[in-house]
């Protein structure tokens, strides 16, 4: 028992798709319209949007340094705002998407500079420009949201090729495996971790600490436009507050993956299933009829919970390695 409670502790992997398994079973038992076609379509395509969100949120606190967006909804908003008013004034949907993914640029780009070059603290920089991205998006639409996408735009989001809902297929799957890539695969990576895990050896082994700290920014700015466009095609409008609240979600998923809040821990694969158990967890209150702010407490609970579930299992990971030596 202690052999099967060590390999799940020292997996996430197994730990996180044990609990998700529980989750189902649990949900099923509560609600007999969970494993419904319908609503299984909808959970993928919420979780297409916060899957972006928490790898861009993931890679930041895999950085270090405290590092944190807080603003990727408010970038959310206003990048999907964006791609609305580049529509509305005559941009065909690649061009429209082309600026979205420029803003996303320039907004993670502005969180890069203050937190690598400025050393402002990035809850304090992100907190700053939640703030000022989320009106920017109220000023833009003057809280009146963006309709009028011409009737194609819809196939992203609304349609499947093969029984797989497009943005899946076509958006999610591409830029995760890219990521995956680029995490994984490439020097860039290993240094986003070596800084997450030890500044100092990180600084001798040459790494520009600035310029990669700012990528990551900048990257994190490019999936919360990548999923700006994704929600304008689900939803058919661009609305100012259409990214609010999902930052608490993303950082949920992170947390729950199995990426390390002091940085240099975690593997984007938890993140992934982490998104499933999420968003599998809110279809299954909102099917059961829970109130909305009590599905906001569960999900603070989660956090809370992951947290402190993240350092009981590494306790007992190097309990039982020590025991063994």
């Amino acid at each position: 028992m202690k052999k099967l409670a060590f390999s799940i502790a020292k997996s996430r992997t197994k730990f996180l798709l044990l609990l998700l398994v529980i989750e189902m079973i649990i949900l099923s038992c509560i609600s007999p319209y969970f494993f419904n076609m319908n609503n299984l379509l909808q959970v993928t395509q919420f979780g297409a949007t916060l899957t972006l969100l928490s790898l861009g949120e993931a890679l930041v606190m895999i950085s270090g340094r405290d590092g944190i967006d807080i603003s990727i909804g408010s970038t959310m908003s206003l990048s999907g705002v964006i791609f609305g008013l580049a529509v509305m004034n005559g941009a065909n949907i690649p061009i429209a998407a082309f600026i979205t993914l420029l803003g996303g640029v320039v907004f993670g780009a502005v969180n890069g500079v203050l937190v690598a070059v400025a050393k402002v603290p990035a809850l304090i920089a992100t907190l700053g420009t939640q703030y000022i991205y989320s009106s920017l998006a109220l000023y833009l639409t003057g809280g009146i949201p963006i309709s009028g996408f011409p009737d194609s735009f819809a196939l992203l989001s609304l349609k499947s090729t093969f029984g797989i809902p497009n943005q899946i297929l076509f958006v999610v799957i591409p830029v995760s495996v890219l990521i995956f890539i680029l995490v994984y695969k490439m020097k860039f990576g290993r240094r986003v971790y070596l800084m997450g895990t030890n500044p100092e050896a990180a600084k001798y082994a040459g790494i520009r600490e600035m310029k990669v700290r700012a990528m990551v920014y900048v990257l994190a700015g490019v999936l919360a436009s990548v999923s700006a466009i994704i929600n304008n095609s689900w939803l058919m409008t661009a609305r100012a507050d259409a990214g609010s609240g999902t930052e608490m979600q993303a950082i949920t998923v992170a947390v729950l993956g199995g990426i390390g809040v002091a940085g240099g821990t975690g593997h984007l694969g938890g993140v992934l299933i982490g998104v499933v158990i999420i968003t599998m967890l809110n279809s299954g209150l909102q099917i059961a009829n829970v109130n909305s702010v009590w599905q906001l407490a569960a999900l603070g609970l989660i956090l809370i919970a992951a947290i402190i579930l993240n350092q009981l299992m590494s306790r007992f990971v190097k309990n039982v390695e020590k025991s063994k030596e």
